[in-house]
């Protein structure tokens, strides 16, 4: 793991922190591999409040966001940045507590793009949907550029596919801080499981964010604050370049694989835990390099399908 990723364990569970003026933060005790210390949930302004990602289905934590709240406070508007089960399950138990509105990109699966709709409506069966939350329906869809505000903050929404499709960044005007979800953490680098997650998507968020002039701190949904955003998207973007060419490299010199052994081949600094999740964005990764006609595959398409070079 690459010393620009931040992977202290400290962290206090279902406690307030300020995190950054006018944010506070509760997180959830869910801790496992892919969430790191657990889900971090955001409160954004004082008096009427913004919650963002009220996280898992969790009634603990539900009281832990609400009993952060300061006397006379009320929760105007929940966001959430993505339909994960450990990001949004929350968010209806949240608004049937304080009766606020879910304001969200769209359901499972909105936004996907072109390409993934084409594969998915071929009946390639890609696998994915790792903790999807299904059910997920927000009662307010928020567009790219859209806001919601309240007494002294607003929050803009930017459409930040690749880890998934409809994924959410929001943009704390004014203030240089960006809400990133698991677009970008500082911790580790993203999951991108297709259909719903797509490398080419990723890799344009990536760039997107790193063109951006004034974002100066990112409270991402898991691992500590980001304070310095550029170098760590210029190492995500490195980073996600030089595994196209290890795979590609591996690819070459096996005269071919699938995307489990091709991880395997690739991701030899990886915990064995992760291998299957690694194997998820290698599956990105070829499939971004079939459409570039970089690739060929063996047969039927899948997630099993075996890869060979062009």
């Amino acid at each position: 793991m690459s010393a620009i990723f931040d992977l202290r364990p400290d962290v206090v569970h279902g406690l307030a922190e300020p995190v950054a003026p006018g944010v506070r933060r509760v997180t959830c005790a869910n801790p496992s591999p892919m969430t790191f210390t657990g889900t971090r949930s955001y409160i954004v302004g004082r008096g009427e409040v913004a919650v963002i990602d009220p996280g898992p289905d969790d009634p603990a934590h539900l009281d832990a966001i609400l009993g952060a709240l300061e006397p006379g406070e009320a929760v105007a508007a929940i966001l959430v940045t993505h339909s994960h089960v450990d990001h949004s399950p929350g968010a209806r138990r949240l608004a049937a507590r304080t009766g606020a509105p879910v304001c969200a990109f769209g359901p499972h699966g909105a936004g996907m793009s072109a390409a993934m709709r084409e594969l998915q409506a071929a009946g390639f069966d890609l696998g994915g949907g790792e903790g999807a939350d299904r059910g997920f329906a927000p009662d307010r869809l928020l567009a790219e550029g859209e806001s919601v505000t309240g007494p002294g903050w607003r929050l803009t929404a930017l459409h930040t596919p690749g880890h998934l499709s409809n994924h959410l960044a929001f943009a704390l005007e004014g203030t240089g801080t960006l809400f990133t979800g698991d677009a970008v953490m500082g911790w580790t680098t993203t999951l991108v499981s297709p259909p719903e997650g797509d490398m080419a998507a990723q890799m344009a968020t990536l760039r997107r964010l790193a063109a951006r002039g004034g974002d100066r701190l990112y409270l991402p949904g898991h691992g500590h604050e980001v304070t310095a955003p550029a170098p760590l998207l210029a190492h995500l973007i490195a980073h996600r370049a030089a595994r196209e060419e290890a795979i590609l490299a591996a690819l070459g010199a096996a005269g071919g694989g699938t995307a489990k052994s091709l991880a395997a081949a690739v991701y030899h600094d990886t915990d064995p835990k992760l291998l299957p999740a690694a194997a998820r964005n290698v599956l990105a990764t070829l499939l971004g390099l079939l459409a570039e006609g970089r690739v060929d595959v063996a047969g039927p398409l899948s997630a099993d399908a075996e890869f060979r070079p062009a």
